[in-house]
């Protein structure tokens, strides 16, 4: 609750500049990388955008918005790497760095022990995509190519059940996930599938 308090009082840049309402990707990526030295987290953060941004379009949302959002989900886990100073603290440095109160709060609500509801289609498709598109990654790298081409909706959903897989991945949270948006399990995985393919050389996969 101490999260929402901050959330709500805080003042930053975008009670006086529009920077927040127009923060572009590229701005978005320069600000993970200033804070992210880690490639495979770096990968991680534009795996989730590809999803996160396959389902603006497929709402007909504001893409770039989150992008912006996606990107920067996980952008202080390195200086920040124990529960709950992520994503908390992190908060406070987007809100210095004038990111937008509606982007902020979509992050905080990712992690569950904020107490941030997620309520909107950002905070939900954020929160589904999140461990799905790590997951996948997973299982693209056990594959003999290491390749996304190689995997498809059959083999997630049988790796999902071997517990011993990809430990870090929390499959509760992939299921809430799915309960929230109000999709298939199946169709969920097919349509981050199908981005992160058609993204495969950025990705690395």
């Amino acid at each position: 609750m101490e999260a929402r308090s901050q959330l709500r009082h805080r003042p930053t840049r975008a009670d006086n500049s529009d920077y927040s309402t127009k923060m572009t990707r590229d701005e978005a990526w320069q600000l993970l990388c200033e804070f992210v030295k880690s490639e495979s987290l770096r990968k991680h953060a534009l795996a989730v955008e590809t999803c996160v941004a396959a389902y603006a379009q497929e709402y007909g949302e504001d893409e770039e918005k989150w992008r912006v959002t996606a990107l920067l989900h996980d952008f202080d886990w390195e200086i920040h790497p124990t529960l709950p100073d992520h994503p908390v603290k992190g908060e406070a440095i987007l809100a210095e760095r004038g990111v937008s109160e509606e982007i902020r709060r979509a992050i905080l609500s990712h992690a569950t022990f904020t107490g941030i509801d997620r309520v909107s289609k950002l905070e939900r498709a954020l929160f589904a995509c999140d461990e799905l598109a790590g997951f996948i990654t997973a299982c693209s790298y056990v594959k003999p190519t290491k390749s996304v081409h190689d995997v498809d909706v059959a083999g997630v959903k049988k790796k999902l059940k071997d517990k011993a897989f990809a430990r870090g991945v929390n499959r509760e949270d992939i299921a809430v996930g799915v309960a929230e948006m109000g999709v298939d399990l199946d169709v969920h995985v097919g349509f981050c599938l199908k981005a992160m393919q058609a993204r495969s050389a950025e990705l690395g996969l």
